[in-house]
């Protein structure tokens, strides 16, 4: 069963503005599907396939001559060869889509396209399906802790009990749409990457240790990152995490949220924060077997986090089709005051607090007054996402939003 994903009307776009249009995202969230239902009229070419792969590595202009595009031409990362015949095409010929490409590995494409595309090409992030896409919400707005966002919010009723199990099962359309098993999913997904994606990217010489090594980052998702802690745990040096580490992003697995820092203020922190960009392969790695064992779990405030901070990503790569890097922080200082995600717009700051509990006050948003001491910038309305029903004052520019509302 196809989900309707809200990156849809970005895609429309986006194929009729360069010769090239790249989705990039994780292994199974749903490029190619997305891809062949929206645009028909494109050959699908799978490098899986080995005697393709062989074709595009070894004769490229071969390849080109006998698959001519419109094409479609998935896991590209794996043939970089051929970025050079698709730049002669477009130049030649002025073609607006005339090629679909997709790839769960993004840096190394990245790299690749930079040199032989640019201006050519529109590269698009997709991640797993949102809240939002679950509950066939086509609100498409990007999140802001703002009155004026929340007065055009008319999110669906959901469930306490329904967040939890979909923060436990994870938002993989295979495993939401279509019921599949959650324990031989995730089985099969970890396998499947560490033998097609973390082998093919090198530097990894024992894989089980490479599982290990994944495992000691799902339980700090939510947490500062001590890649010295994560590299003793797992038997590995500091270098050896940090290029493992690199992976993991490079294959869309976590995201590295950057802390605020401001030349002005030495208190703050300078260590960034980790999260797994989908909370049922976390939840599978460090052996959650169930949404009630993780809801009242020692992590249950570190997954909500997770769950939220991925919404908030989709929400706006939905919209824009660009990871807002840029865009994100949180804020902590050596005092401890702590924000989880400021959004940085202009000159203005808006604080986002993420709390598991009901019951949100004044001591949830204590933090964000630390953000009238930053130089040349605004604080911004804040809120604190929690499990209330629906919206409700803290203070004049603050409150409470309801899970929904993301």
């Amino acid at each position: 069963m196809y989900i309707k994903r809200h990156i849809e009307e970005v895609l429309k776009i986006a194929i009729k503005e360069k010769g090239a249009l790249c989705v990039t995202g994780a292994r199974q969230v749903g490029k190619s599907t997305v891809l062949k239902t929206l645009f028909t009229g494109h050959k699908e070419l799978i490098l899986d396939e080995t005697r393709l792969l062989r074709l595009a590595l070894e004769q490229p202009e071969a390849f080109f001559a006998q698959f001519e595009p419109p094409a479609f031409i998935d896991e590209i990362q794996y043939a970089p060869s051929l970025f050079p015949y698709i730049k002669i095409h477009i130049d030649k010929t002025g073609e607006k889509g005339a090629f679909l490409l997709s790839g769960s590995q993004r840096y190394e494409m990245m790299s690749n396209m930079t040199e032989s595309l640019a201006g050519r090409i529109n590269l698009i992030d997709l991640y797993g399906l949102s809240l939002r896409e679950i509950l066939g919400d086509d609100f498409r707005e990007e999140f802001m802790p703002t009155q004026a966002f929340l007065k055009q919010r008319k999110p669906k009723p959901v469930k306490y009990s329904e967040i939890w199990e979909n923060i436990w099962r994870g938002f993989f359309p295979e495993i939401v749409a279509d019921g599949t098993n959650w324990f031989r999913f995730y089985s099969s997904y970890v396998r499947t990457y560490l033998d097609r994606d973390v082998s093919k990217l090198g530097q990894v010489g024992n894989l089980l240790q490479f599982e290990k090594f994944m495992i000691a980052i799902a339980a700090r998702t939510g947490q500062l990152l001590n890649i010295a802690d994560v590299a003793k745990d797992t038997g590995i040096s500091q270098q050896t995490a940090e290029k493992w580490l690199s992976i993991l992003i490079a294959t869309n697995i976590v995201f590295v949220l950057k802390p605020y820092h401001n030349n002005v203020l030495k208190r703050l922190i300078k260590t960034p924060k980790i999260y797994f960009l989908d909370t049922g392969l976390a939840s599978y790695l460090i052996g959650w077997d169930n949404a009630q064992v993780l809801q009242n779990g020692i992590m249950s405030g570190a997954f909500f986090e997770t769950f939220v901070i991925g919404e908030i990503i989709k929400s706006w790569t939905n919209r824009e089709g660009v990871t807002p890097n840029m865009n994100f922080f949180f804020f902590r200082d050596k005092d401890g005051n702590e924000i989880d995600l400021l959004i940085k717009r202009g000159d203005t700051l808006y604080p986002i607090e993420m709390k598991k509990h009901i019951n949100c006050d004044k001591n949830d948003i204590n933090a964000f007054k630390q953000l009238d001491k930053i130089p040349d910038m605004k604080r911004g309305e804040g809120c604190v996402v929690c499990m209330v029903d629906d919206v409700f004052p803290i203070t004049a520019t603050d409150k409470a939003v309801g899970v929904r509302y993301l």
